[in-house]
């Protein structure tokens, strides 16, 4: 019986370590990348944020108290406390997007696993251990300051020193059941889809509910109406308001643990406990149905059957070497789940980023005369900038990175054939489908200006997609790459919200510009010069006995350490 159980649990382990670390692609990942220290970041990441979250706010909490009077201080920390509780599950809700593809077995999984003497139980158990630990993980590690250090100032003023300690596991306990309830909710939603569609359709709608539910998490956190006073959780306008937002269900919830509960808090708390035993159920029927109703379809039925076409089409984008590339890029973009899970992640915080920015500059700057709308000239502006950015990012991930020996060998032309084939799948992909968007709405605008405003996007678009192929020698899709050396993107987020407030100055700016015909067009050539001298740049740094790129490594001199000149020296 010991051996048994040792033998289970070896079992266990093997397929826990196995199963977490599906979680993480590690075909994106070079040959040296260490999937520990990945982990590793992952969690610091989070604890940063944590001290971040925590050290401003323990500064100001003081003057809160204070400034909230000595009758009702508990509802002044209501707004710190909402905050911590939205933070976790936003981010309980980006891990479920991440983990979407890792939630149940796959068929190398089953094809390899089943006829091993494994018992179903131990499978079952550790990939739900597995699948759990990244979201529980990063909560975490988002809580890891704020949840020792914040719970002090949340304690009910009622009762004595013991009684006033509950708000420490209160804290902890309701952030994990907010974050249960988002992860959950997102695994009962994937499971519901998984097995009322038929399975060739759900994997072809997956990305598209990973893209919806990450706009959802991000929109609901972002643009969250704040309501943390008594007045406002009491006022009869926000009560079909309050049954829509989750997090204020959960501030109902910690009141209620915490033993400072009052009486506008008691629906709160109910559908809080309504909800996360509703999302719990829902999740574990939709796991088990999963895994005992899905696994042999997995086996009998192919992932995604070709469409049947009568005739074989494909447009031509400027010869054979350009179309296939174009194509190739395209049909990456439509079929790997993992680049179009990053294409919405962006997109995500892109219309995040764009529905704040409305709803803030509502008002007397929605439009601004002559020019035409100031919100419409920075929707267009940076829908081109982060769909170049987004492209630009997942180019450097290889969907099969095993393949790329295709290109080494049908490799018939110069390099540069293929890097102005690469310049054409980025305008192909990237600036012509946000400017026939753009161009869509235009009609609801003066016809002038707009039509300036066209022009000037396009040389802009030009203009990032020879920024975006600057130093680039790869072919999309089919290169490897070393983790860590394009850090743009980071660079990018980190400066968003001043990059926003620039933006919105150069949209007005813009505006007044294109009232006026001389104004417009010295702006439109101003662009266009830049555009054509950075792809000057490009073409002159592009030597002609540069080979392609594909596979990245480590400068020579990281790997000897120069140990050799010196030996000769």
């Amino acid at each position: 019986m010991r051996n048994k159980w040792a033998i289970r649990k070896r079992q266990f382990g093997a397929l826990y370590r196995v199963f977490l670390m599906r979680v993480v692609d590690l075909e994106m990942l070079s040959a040296d990348a260490d999937t520990t220290r990945l982990v590793g970041q992952f969690a610091t990441v989070f604890a940063s944020l944590s001290l971040l979250f925590t050290l401003p706010l323990l500064l100001a909490a003081p003057a809160m108290v204070v400034k909230g009077g000595a009758a009702s201080p508990s509802t002044v920390m209501w707004r710190p406390e909402h905050f911590f509780i939205a933070t976790t599950m936003a981010v309980a809700g980006i891990m479920s997007v991440l983990t979407w593809d890792s939630a149940f077995l796959d068929r190398r999984d089953v094809l390899v696993l089943a006829p091993l003497p494994i018992r179903m139980n131990a499978l079952f158990l550790a990939k739900i251990a597995a699948l759990f630990a990244a979201p529980a993980l990063a909560i975490l590690s988002l809580n890891v300051f704020s949840g020792m250090l914040w719970p002090a100032l949340f304690m009910s003023p009622n009762g004595n020193i013991l009684h006033m300690m509950r708000a420490w596991p209160a804290y902890w306990f309701t952030v994990a059941a907010a974050g249960v309830f988002m992860f959950c909710s997102a695994l009962t939603l994937q499971g519901v889809a998984a097995n009322l569609l038929p399975r060739q359709l759900y994997l072809r709608l997956s990305a598209v509910l990973q893209a919806a539910l990450l706009s959802i998490v991000l929109v609901s956190y972002f643009l969250e109406p704040s309501l943390e006073s008594v007045a406002s959780l009491t006022a009869g306008a926000n009560q079909r308001t309050l049954a829509w937002l989750p997090s204020y269900w959960f501030l109902g919830m910690f009141q209620q643990v915490n033993g400072s509960m009052l009486p506008a808090m008691v629906p709160l708390a109910r559908r809080a406990w309504m909800g996360l035993g509703v999302s719990v159920l829902g999740a574990g029927v939709a796991l088990l149905l999963s895994y005992f109703r899905m696994v042999p379809m997995v086996v009998e039925q192919p992932d995604i059957a070709p469409s049947r076409r009568g005739r074989l089409w494909s447009p031509d984008f400027g010869g054979s070497l350009k179309s296939t590339i174009v194509l190739f890029a395209m049909r990456t973009l439509l079929r790997s789940r993992q680049h179009r899970m990053i294409l919405s992640f962006y997109f995500g915080f892109g219309v995040t980023v764009l529905m704040g920015y409305i709803d803030i500059s509502s008002g007397a700057h929605r439009h601004a005369a002559p020019g035409g709308g100031v919100t419409f000239l920075v929707a267009s502006t940076l829908l081109m900038i982060l769909t170049l950015l987004a492209l630009r990012v997942v180019a450097t991930i290889p969907i099969t990175l095993q393949a790329n020996w295709i290109f080494r060998t049908t490799q018939v032309r110069p390099p540069r054939a293929y890097w102005a084939a690469v310049r054409t799948m980025f305008v192909t992909l990237g600036v012509a489908p946000v400017w026939l968007i753009s161009a869509a709405f235009c009609g609801v605008y003066p016809w002038r200006p707009m039509v300036g405003h066209q022009l000037a996007l396009l040389c802009l678009g030009m203009l990032l997609v020879e920024l975006c192929l600057y130093r680039f020698r790869k072919i999309p899709f089919a290169c490897s790459y070393l983790p860590g050396n394009a850090n743009i993107h980071f660079m990018f987020w980190g400066c968003l919200a001043f990059f926003i407030l620039l933006l919105d100055q150069a949209a007005r700016i813009e505006s007044l510009i294109l009232g006026h015909f001389l104004s417009s067009a010295l702006l439109i050539l101003c662009i266009a010069i830049v555009a054509g001298g950075v792809r000057w740049l490009n073409h002159a740094l592009a030597n002609p006995a540069d080979e392609l790129l594909i596979e990245e490594e480590y400068p020579p001199i990281m790997i000897t350490l120069n140990l050799s000149s010196r030996a000769r020296r």
